[in-house]
């Protein structure tokens, strides 16, 4: 099972947008996928259900969500129970979000520092999310799970990160994400360092449930540009984008990358609102948009560049993360 969060602390940077268009790719190109939205936002869940389909999942008490798998753990009843998948397409599956996983937030907190004790709890409470994947990844006979998460450092993100072997940060060419590398890269050097710390402190690994290696290996970032053109960046965002290498070089992979060294960018990829919120309409990505859902004129154009950038982006993650593509 390869995983691959797409993270940033940062707000309104394209996470969730990055997510859906992936899996969305990741399946075209003939993988089977697991898109698991660990966000109690549950905004990908959002974005892939349509309405009927979403009162259906969140209308019972007890919905087929990422929680309904997680609760029995946290209420000590059981320990996590296989995932009920929503198949959004052929190859393609959603482990559905719910807001009641912020529940969850102090538990993986209190959990997070009796590790260091060596408590099985501790450690059957910090894998549950990776063990839930790692059960869907079977169930669909996954290819990538991809992870998408809040924006904060909590303890939930971290549990949720500590299940990526992979991550993937989106940035918008802005002062805010500049500043959040200095927030994220130590936070993802703590998380990896913590939870290797912890690892080292299981009980009895005869007896211990498995756990992630938590290895969290940084892929490259991807920027959303707000502008209009396709030829290039406004003058505002080449400002800050000329900035970005050298901050994800320092406060991610620390080491000194030049301005000019962009080998770290997976992609730059223009934020279209418009077509967005079209795709949304649609439940479908930006790519697949046809004149039908209201794709036309210079629309048009841009759909299939997304297909071009999408592609391309797909085949990238999949190289830097060992997939192996259809």
């Amino acid at each position: 099972m390869k995983t691959i969060a797409f993270f940033n602390s940062k707000d309104g940077v394209g996470k969730t947008s990055l997510t859906c268009h992936l899996a969305w790719m990741y399946a075209d190109l003939g993988l089977n996928v697991v898109a698991a939205d660990l966000d109690p936002q549950a905004h990908l869940t959002g974005m892939l259900l349509d309405d009927r389909q979403l009162n259906d999942l969140w209308k019972t008490d007890d919905p087929n969500t990422i929680y309904r798998a997680f609760r029995p753990l946290l209420e000590e009843t059981g320990d996590v129970a296989p995932p009920e998948m929503q198949e959004i397409d052929s190859g393609f599956w959603l482990i559905a979000g719910d807001l009641a996983m912020a529940c969850a937030e102090e538990e993986l907190s209190i959990q997070w520092s009796r590790c260091i004790d060596g408590e099985e709890r501790a450690f059957r409470v910090l894998s549950g999310l990776w063990r839930i994947l790692d059960m869907a990844s079977e169930q669909a006979a996954a290819d990538v799970v991809l992870i998408d998460v809040g924006s904060n450092l909590g303890a939930l993100n971290r549990a949720a990160l500590i299940s990526a072997q992979h991550v993937a940060i989106p940035m918008a060419p802005d002062r805010y994400s500049l500043q959040d590398l200095r927030n994220l890269g130590p936070a993802l050097h703590r998380w990896r360092e913590g939870w290797s710390e912890r690892r080292a402190r299981v009980p009895d690994p005869a007896d211990a449930v498995p756990l992630p290696d938590g290895a969290m290996q940084p892929v490259g970032y991807v920027v959303f540009q707000h502008q209009v053109r396709l030829d290039r960046p406004i003058t505002h965002d080449a400002r800050w984008m000329y900035s970005i290498p050298q901050e994800y070089g320092e406060s991610i992979l620390r080491k000194k990358i030049s301005a000019e060294d962009d080998s770290e960018c997976l992609a730059t990829i223009r934020h279209c609102f418009d077509l967005m919120l079209m795709a949304q309409e649609a439940r479908k990505p930006i790519f697949m948009l046809k004149p039908a859902d209201g794709a036309i004129g210079g629309h048009a154009a841009v759909v299939q560049k997304y297909h071009k950038d999408f592609r391309a982006l797909a085949r990238t993650i999949a190289e830097r993360c060992g997939i192996a593509l259809p």
